[in-house]
């Protein structure tokens, strides 16, 4: 019986490999293999006529290295062919593809070598990314392929899969766009995608009969096939997943992909145990598996060729299918020095994630990418949980309130927020509730958002917080925290449904719920136009005015002014648009989550009402006003000064 302890071995000792060979590449003439197994006795190469059953028609034992490397050369044309390893390092291991395997079969079983040529979609060599001329321009909408389309509401053909992003022109029942047609409308510049790499969890022979967020990664560098039209042959899931990048970049929306290197769903069962085991993963001193992930355990990305893994595996993604960005799942796991290895070598991608662990972790916290560290790593975002749990209260719980909802003396973190959390002279950061003072060093490295696919939906947690409120009382919260997360300095984020009201039925943990949970209802669309249309008209506004996009934290704390006027349940202040190039020289923002109209002091001068509520004005039509306002309950206003 193996000892899956490893407190006994010091890794370090460990040969490393720098080459970028690792993995199994096709030639016409020939199949290249090469692994990094240091631990190895014997490597045993397998070949396969099917990705599931069947015996092996040929195995071949690898050559190794004394840079831990075992290779060997296959002559002929074995495209087509499925293949998997087995390792002796004192006893044989499990059977496995290898842990750079691209392509592989159903679920996951074996690797298929393959001609990666085949995998283009007509006119892949002419794709190109949309221009992003700063990441503050962006506005992010996080989904799920399944979600997006599953539901019959979305008109769209294909389903729960890839090809379900490609189709031009669906609707709703009630004729109104979905799919893709509906994300060039809401006007969304960056589509988020949960894993799409080759998870665990569902049954790609049966796609239906279970669901996954896919935080249970199987393989990093494949993708997912149940995903795909046909999961059997390793490159239709390739194929079809570049037909969605196409499709999204043609329409000028850049895709960013949810990465999970931070944990497997295996731990003894792994790929990376069963090619060098204990390797890839933190040990608590006892040497069992560390599980700062929740999950069972928590990748070492600190060791050498745990952190070149991590690397070579996002430049493949990024060069291969053109990726635009990357979110990093419990970024707080991954140490700083890889954080910053994987800036340098992707340095125009958008790079954020949650700055925070599940659980514990042996390695220490100033050595990990965490919020308070975020000053080490420039370029490099991080959810703003500080502004999330503002507006509408703490995640977790069901009942507690924020700024949309009601709950007074959030008004300094809302302005945290509002800042992108930098640091602002005029912020009181004893009330910035769990931080207690800035940690973002640029707005670049902010993400801003109010929901997303962890917890309710931004619907739910304000219905359960509110459970006297009206249908229309319910909406007018939806906009008021949409109207602070895109008027917010930093990257906002939306989850997606949001801008109709999207609800999940109360369901905290939706991650392996079925469809009937998951699933967006694009008949809600009609029924939470009028909030949709907000979202649209927010969105416009951020494009049209780089007041909300400040690029430097300088410009932040030089031309933004909180007013002085203290008033419980407000936020206000100012901006020098002029100052940043902004066609609107001098703006006031007017947020009243409190319950009552509130009459607003104005700075002097004269003032056009640009937005009151849910009207949007033209400057012609807009009314003028001077030395106070009256602001809604539960409302926005944003006026610009009227100028000689």
């Amino acid at each position: 019986m193996r000892d899956w302890k490893f407190n006994h071995i010091d890794f370090s000792t460990y040969p490393c490999y720098a080459g970028d060979d690792l993995g199994v590449f096709w030639t016409p003439e020939k199949t290249i293999v090469k692994i990094w197994a240091p631990t190895a006795k014997m490597v045993e190469f397998r070949l396969y006529k099917d990705g599931k059953t069947g015996e092996a028609f040929h195995k071949t034992q690898l050559q190794a290295s004394g840079d831990g490397t075992w290779a060997t050369i296959l002559s002929g044309d074995y495209e087509g062919k499925f293949y998997t390893f087995r390792i002796d390092d004192g006893e044989w291991l499990e059977e496995t593809p290898d842990i750079y395997v691209r392509c592989v079969g159903v679920n996951g079983l074996r690797g298929m070598i393959f001609n990666p040529a085949k995998t283009d979609p007509e006119g892949w060599e002419n794709d190109k990314k949309p221009e992003l001329k700063h990441f503050t321009d962006a506005v992010i909408y996080e989904t799920h392929v399944r979600d997006f389309s599953i539901s019959e509401s979305s008109g769209i053909k294909h389903k729960g899969k890839f090809l379900g992003f490609t189709e031009e022109g669906t609707q709703s029942p009630d004729g109104l766009a979905t799919g893709l047609s509906h994300l060039k409308e809401l006007g969304v510049t960056h589509v988020h995608l949960l894993p799409v790499n080759d998870f665990f969890t569902v049954d790609e022979e049966k796609p239906l009969e279970k669901y996954n967020w896919g935080y249970d990664p199987l393989h990093y560098n494949a993708l997912e096939g149940s995903y795909a039209t046909n999961p059997y042959d390793g490159t239709v899931r390739i194929r079809e997943f570049k037909k969605l990048v196409q499709a999204l970049h043609g329409a000028g929306i850049g895709l960013i992909l949810d990465v999970v290197y931070n944990h497997t769903y295996f731990a003894k069962e792994s790929v990376f145990n069963q090619t060098v085991p204990g390797y890839f993963y933190r040990q608590k001193p006892d040497g069992t598996f560390a599980n700062a992930s929740g999950c069972g355990n928590e990748l070492a990305t600190e060791r050498i060729m745990v952190r070149k893994y991590i690397i070579d595996s996002l430049k493949y993604w990024a060069e291969e299918f053109h990726i635009d960005g990357f979110r990093f799942d419990l970024m707080g796991i991954y140490d700083l020095e890889t954080m910053k290895a994987i800036r340098k070598e992707l340095p125009e991608l958008l790079l954020y994630g949650e700055g925070w662990t599940a659980d514990q972790s042996p390695m220490p916290e100033d050595q990990r990418a965490v919020k308070r560290n975020l000053y080490q790593l420039p370029g490099i975002a991080a959810f703003n949980d500080d502004f999330r749990d503002a507006l509408k209260g703490n995640h977790s719980s069901k009942k507690t309130k924020g700024f949309v909802s009601g709950l007074d003396l959030r008004e300094e973190a809302v302005k945290f927020g509002a800042v992108a959390a930098v640091n602002h002279p005029e912020i009181v950061y004893d009330y910035v509730e769990t931080s207690k003072q800035p940690w973002a060093i640029q707005p670049e490295q902010c993400v801003n958002y109010a929901s997303c696919h962890d917890n309710f939906t931004l619907w739910d947690k304000l219905k359960f917080s509110n459970p006297k409120a009206s249908d229309e009382e319910m909406r007018k919260m939806v906009k008021l925290a949409g109207a602070l997360v895109l008027t917010s300095q930093g990257i906002p984020f939306l989850h997606s449904g949001v801008e109709f009201c999207r609800t999940k039925g109360g369901n905290s943990n939706s991650y392996k719920s079925p469809d009937s949970v998951n699933q967006i209802a694009w008949s809600r669309k009609k029924e939470y136009h009028d909030v949709f249309e907000y979202y649209q008209k927010l969105i416009q506004l951020r494009k049209n005015h780089p007041a909300f996009r400040m690029t430097d934290a300088g410009q932040i704390q030089k031309y933004i002014h909180f007013c002085t006027e203290y008033k419980i349940g407000v936020v206000s202040y100012c901006i020098e648009g002029a100052k940043v190039g902004d066609s609107w020289k001098n703006i006031v923002m007017l947020f009243n989550g409190s319950r009552t109209d509130n009459l607003q002091t104005l700075p002097e001068g004269t003032y056009k009402v640009m937005v009151r509520s849910d009207d949007f004005f033209e400057e012609n039509q807009a009314e003028v006003v001077s030395n106070e306002v009256e602001l809604q309950a539960v409302s926005m206003m944003i006026l610009v000064r009227k100028e000689d």
